[in-house]
């Protein structure tokens, strides 16, 4: 097989990897913020229910999540599930498991900011919406960007793991072809990928972290 054959079968899993990239972080930073709120609930119902989600989430391996979510529908509902089922399968094991991370991430930059911030935003007549999205948020974000980065980092390489649910990722192409033509080269190539996606993420975090060092 021919270098550029090679490279045509890997871009179509290439595709599909940063398609759970992305997807991934679409669905996973906003709802870590709505279950970084239920953990931080004033309510112990609330704040007991989402703090074992979170337990569970972070206290098992995503590939046995992914296959809860995958077989889940059938074993436990008795729903026939198609091939088509799998990427989503994959966008929603990856979600959840990811927004239980960015939620503590979240908690801890929020607990960091000091109440006296809170106290004087209440007095200058901000509801507690206000505070939150002008003057905390901002500043959380600030000091997250580090831990979060590192996760965005772990995310690129977990894509791999698709192939559990038979998702065909970049990673488990390059297996096959490796296989079935018993080269080296397909890893080295996805190496590559991975390692040329992992610095654009450093890059382009560490460009937002210097935009934001006005918060200092």
């Amino acid at each position: 097989m021919s270098l550029s054959v090679m490279l045509q079968q890997l871009a179509s899993g290439m595709v599909v990897s940063v398609e759970i990239f992305v997807v991934t972080l679409i669905f996973s930073l906003p709802l870590g913020l709505l279950i970084c709120f239920g953990r931080m609930a004033k309510n112990p119902v609330i704040r007991g229910i989402v703090s074992a989600y979170i337990s569970v989430m972070r206290g098992t391996p995503l590939m046995l999540q992914l296959m809860v979510v995958y077989f889940g529908p059938y074993f436990i509902f008795g729903i026939r599930i198609s091939m088509g089922y799998s990427l989503i399968a994959v966008f929603i094991a990856f979600s959840i498991n990811y927004a239980a991370y960015f939620a503590e991430i979240y908690r801890g930059g929020i607990e960091s900011i000091s109440a006296g911030q809170y106290e004087a935003a209440k007095i200058l007549g901000y509801s507690k919406v206000q505070t939150f999205f002008r003057i905390i948020l901002p500043q959380v974000i600030k000091r997250i960007l580090p831990p979060v980065t590192n996760e965005v980092i772990t995310l690129v390489k977990d894509t791999s793991l698709a192939f559990v649910v038979a998702v065909a990722e970049m990673f488990t192409i390059a297996k096959q072809i490796a296989s079935a033509q018993t080269t080296m080269m397909p890893f080295v190539i996805a190496a590559v990928f991975y390692f040329i996606f992992n610095l654009l993420v450093a890059i382009v975090m560490d460009k937002l972290e210097k935009k934001l060092n006005y918060y200092r």
